[in-house]
């Protein structure tokens, strides 16, 4: 039989709804005890409390760090009411059991995101009774129920007051949650202490603090379950925290696509649009003008471009929502850091799709190109886990091999192709000019394969274009398959680089060796 709820133990960070739910229990029959500022909270608003340090017999101290580490406490959580020692121990030392902890953490995440927070006042933040009730009435869920966050006060209280008890399945669900909830707490910690200390080398156990933000359709594909968890410690620009402001659901593909475009955009300091197709980029420019830059990156691969996913490093303007509005295109969704409002009433009103067309607004406290510390790719049995390829190359390394040098023209194409090239999957190829992506060749097992693609993709624009390669050439062959290119920029490092420079040379064509591979697996 589930047992009746007639003690709760409240202590709380987060107040919200805290008052309304503390009532609705004292209208139960529960009786209350709290700490501190819970205490105070409640009694302010006309809540009864017992002081947990009434019951103890034992006064709060060290600033608040000693409050419900007592044997009354924990004793009263843990006791087994069907084990005959425990409850003879509990009558024996005055002991009351509590069928129901109400228990919020410290806000460890929400203080170390603060500009200037100090060591100290993150080690203060740092919780030590509230997780250890938390996880002492989670292990004690057959007999008492864990309530470790506001928006499950409606559900809980709602058994309460039609049964006077919570049911066996609520409570393990709760406690269920909670030891996620204190595993991410001490995951924040954990990383705070790697990332404060300037840790180089990789930690024992690797360990991270994300959150629920929604259950998608499904995933990649529609047998598959999936889900979207964010970084509460992450304030950038990013499709995690987007705000969607218009069309249909996103899917697990189309967050992907959107993460890919938004990363893409964020390389460059000039106005630039990236179009995505099955995270692969199909087109991409960069102009001094946005709308340039879009009708440039949407003219990179007409034929693929339906349907694709659009990021911009910009505030989508009426212009470039006029262009996208022209019949014959078609765009999943767009992301941006915003859209101006004639921008938005465009895009949601005048094409054939604007009902369907989803619109995110990526604003974040700041746009930086490299946002990313880890790149976490999971495996049966483990992850790897590496630095995220994000950071620009140092083109004080950069070198030209071959006879000829590439014109300041060029050098601008080889800049923007080379900044392409890394987000291109491995063989990866890329076709560009005028700052303009013109073909691309992915993911092929043989490179030159790769450079067959991107010159038919290209339909005829190879000619006086730029190409990157993400890693050496093997063979001249590659550089032989390139037609009409005028210059190559690649790490180098093959046994066969001087074979290849030989080629390049006798086609009159210039080359940089980087020194650094951009592989995307």
């Amino acid at each position: 039989m589930d047992p009746q709820v007639k003690r709760a133990l409240i202590s709380v960070s987060d107040k919200m709804g805290l008052t309304d739910f503390a009532k609705g229990l004292v209208a139960a029959g529960v009786q209350i005890f709290s700490t501190g500022g819970t205490k105070r909270h409640l009694e302010t608003n006309g809540v009864p409390v017992t002081d947990v340090s009434d019951y103890t017999g034992f006064p709060e101290m060290m600033s608040g760090r000693l409050k419900t580490l007592h044997p009354k406490v924990h004793g009263g959580i843990l006791c087994r009411r069907d084990d005959e020692t425990d409850m003879k121990s509990a009558a024996d030392h005055g002991i009351e059991p509590f069928e129901l902890v109400v228990v919020n953490l410290y806000p460890f995440e929400a203080t170390i995101a603060k500009e200037g927070v100090t060591d100290a006042e993150a080690i203060e933040n740092i919780d030590i009774g509230g997780p250890t009730m938390v996880r002492a009435a989670a292990k004690n869920h057959k007999f008492v129920g864990v309530v470790t966050a506001p928006s499950q006060y409606a559900r809980v209280l709602e058994q309460i007051q039609e049964n006077g008890a919570l049911t066996m399945q609520m409570r393990r669900s709760l406690a269920r949650d909670a030891f996620a909830h204190t595993a991410g707490y001490d995951a924040a910690i954990a990383r705070y202490f790697a990332e404060h200390d300037g840790q180089a080398t990789f930690q024992t156990n690797f360990s991270t603090s994300l959150k629920l933000s929604a259950e998608l359709r499904y995933g990649e594909n529609p047998h598959q379950r999936a889900a979207l968890y964010v970084d509460p410690k992450f304030k950038g620009y990013s499709a995690a925290n987007a705000r969607q402001l218009n069309g249909k659901e996103l899917s697990y593909n189309n967050i992907l696509d959107l993460d890919a475009a938004l990363a893409i955009s964020r390389s460059f300091d000039r106005p630039a649009v990236a179009v995505l197709k099955h995270n692969n980029p199909c087109g991409a420019a960069v102009d001094d003008v946005l709308v340039n830059a879009l009708r440039k990156a949407m003219d990179g691969d007409p034929l693929s471009a339906f349907g694709s996913i659009l990021g911009v490093n910009r505030v989508v303007d009426e212009d470039c929502a006029n262009l996208l509005a022209q019949p014959g295109l078609f765009v999943e969704a767009i992301i941006a850091p915003g859209f101006a409002p004639e921008a938005l009433q465009i895009l949601t009103t005048k094409p054939k799709w604007a009902a369907n067309v989803r619109l995110l607004e990526c604003g974040g406290e700041k746009f930086e190109r490299a946002p990313l510390n880890w790149a976490v790719r999971p495996i049966a049995g483990g992850a790897l886990v590496q630095d995220a390829d994000v950071l620009a190359d140092p083109e004080e390394e950069w070198r030209v091999v071959t006879e000829k040098e590439p014109t300041e023209a060029q050098m601008r194409d080889l800049k923007f192709a080379w900044e392409m090239v890394r987000h291109v999957k491995s063989n990866a190829i890329v076709l560009c000019k005028d700052e303009m992506l013109v073909g691309v060749g992915a993911g092929q097992m043989s490179r030159v394969d790769s450079v067959e693609i991107s010159v038919k993709k290209s339909d005829g624009r190879c000619e006086g274009a730029v190409l990157a390669s993400d890693a050496f050439f093997p063979f001249a062959d590659g550089i032989q398959a390139a037609k009409g290119v005028v210059a190559v920029v690649q790490p180098g490092g093959s046994k066969r680089d001087q074979e290849v420079i030989d080629a390049c040379n006798e086609l009159g064509v210039a080359m940089i060796f980087t020194g650094r591979r951009h592989f995307k697996h």
